[in-house]
């Protein structure tokens, strides 16, 4: 017999209700390694605002755990589903539905693609700046849920800088506007900024008036280097950052990272590069550099790497940029191409990256596994990742993780730059923000969220201490 719940939002949405097996199967995980102990109850592929409201609404009435859902690209086990639970599925919603070039602002449902976006974009001069590195496959919706961040931030910011404005509805059902289509707007408190990254447990984001940006002329120049070791390479970005450049892109990939991705390129993959060439210690650095002036910043870029001691190629073109760009861009497929890939995200103060290098490589020494880690040098964010085969991560690889989040934060950085908490980092939060902090902000979800049923056992969840030991299931 099908559950009352399932029932009321059959008779309410007819066909957007799924209890197929694979769609349910498909709502227990993401791409962070987490696996939900039970499937949902049901997956709503909800097509308007309308349906997410009706959806809210039985929820609230009948006290049922509700989980928002995009791409299914997050990091954090931050849209999978909790037991009981509706998934409520976003990505039908993929409408641009405004696009103002005379206010240089887009206005677009959740699940409009991050890429298909700018595609949209790019005949009329403009671009949205957030680049997370899943921008092809990771929806608006998701992004400013976890206010992603990527390779643009250190020049261009994260997604909360370019959210003007949102339409969200609330727990039981109201549909709540904030925000302005204006530049500027500070009437009141910020609901739109305190909604962007809140990860589904305040609400749930069904449009969104974003910033856009033009498209400046001038070229873009890429500039690649290999370095003696991790803390040259360190020592190179910190010159760029201290000389006042801001690169719009500045990467760095540790020797054990950059020896997968030799690797996985061959010999033809790093021809004409500076890996042609690799020694067992050598890291990489990449810079990226546009807008006017692009030419002489990349110049200077260039010298200070090769005053720390690079191996350095600047592009000549935009055939040999995207050519040093795919170095850095292979990481990922280069770590997947020998099993199954953790990829961890925490941020230092970007002075404290050489400490935290040492950091990962200690831990890595002391759990007995190899961490290739990639950092988006320029604002201190890195990417440690666990390479493991089988269907579960191991135990081991947990505990290097815990002991990474911790040494992350007695550097005075944070559990996460970019991916959010989700269920995988909850155990952590409270050691991070403080018990006064901690308290403040699960009342801050306690008042919009009363019932506790907006993705329960995401960052805050009443039922979770915050010194809890055991970890979500798997």
């Amino acid at each position: 017999m099908p559950h009352v719940v399932v029932t009321l939002l059959q008779d309410a949405l007819g066909a957007s209700v799924s209890t197929a097996s694979a769609d349910l199967e498909a709502a227990r995980e993401d791409r962070s390694g987490w696996r939900s102990a039970t499937p949902p109850i049901a997956v709503v592929h909800a097509a308007s605002v309308a349906e997410v409201q009706a959806v809210m609404r039985i929820a609230h009435e009948t006290s049922t755990p509700v989980v928002p859902r995009g791409a299914g690209t997050g990091l954090a086990g931050g849209a999978i589903a909790s037991p009981g639970a509706i998934v409520l599925d976003l990505s039908r919603m993929n409408r641009v539905l405004e696009v103002s070039e005379a206010d240089e602002l887009a206005v677009v449902e959740p699940g409009v693609l991050n890429g298909d976006l700018n595609d949209a974009l790019a005949s009329r001069g403009l671009w949205f700046a957030p680049d997370p590195a899943s921008r092809a496959i990771s929806s608006i919706g998701g992004n400013i849920a976890t206010n992603a961040g990527g390779l643009l931030c250190a020049k261009y910011g994260v997604t909360r800088e370019a959210v003007l404005g949102l339409a969200v509805v609330l727990a039981d059902g109201r549909l709540l506007r904030t925000g302005h289509r204006t530049v500027k707007g500070v009437t009141g408190y910020d609901l739109t900024a305190l909604f962007t990254g809140s990860e589904g447990t305040l609400g749930v984001i069904v449009e969104a008036t974003v910033r856009l940006r033009p498209i400046t002329p001038g070229e873009t120049v890429t500039v690649a280097a290999v370095l003696p070791d991790v803390e040259a390479a360190a020592a190179a970005s910190a010159a760029v950052t201290a000389a006042r450049l801001r690169p719009a892109v500045l990467e760095l990939i540790d020797a054990s990272g950059l020896a997968r991705v030799a690797a996985y390129l061959g010999a033809d993959g790093v021809a004409g590069t500076p890996l042609e060439t690799l020694a067992q210690s050598e890291t990489f650095l990449l810079a990226q550099c546009d807008g006017a002036g692009a030419a002489d910043e990349a110049a200077e870029v260039a010298r200070l790497f090769a005053e720390s001691g690079a191996r350095v190629t600047v592009s000549t073109d935009a055939a040999t940029g995207d050519r040093l760009l795919g170095i850095r861009r292979a990481m990922h497929p280069a770590l997947a191409a020998s099993g199954q890939v953790l990829i961890e995200d925490v941020a230092v103060p970007r002075s404290r990256l050489p400490e935290m290098f040492r950091a990962i490589e200690e831990i890595g020494r002391r759990h007995g596994i190899d961490i290739p880690t990639i950092a988006h040098a320029g604002d201190g964010n890195l990417h440690p990742n666990f390479v493991f085969t089988g269907d579960e991560v191991p135990e081991h690889v947990w505990a290097a993780a815990d002991d990474m989040f911790r040494t992350a934060v007695a550097l005075g950085g944070t559990l996460t730059g970019e991916h959010g908490v989700g269920v995988l980092k909850r155990r952590w939060l409270a050691d991070e923000l403080g018990d006064d902090s901690f308290a403040l902000q699960r009342g801050i979800k306690a008042l919009f969220d009363p019932s506790g049923i907006l993705n329960p056992g995401v960052m805050f969840d009443a039922s979770v201490s915050s010194d809890a030991p055991e970890a979500p299931a798997r």
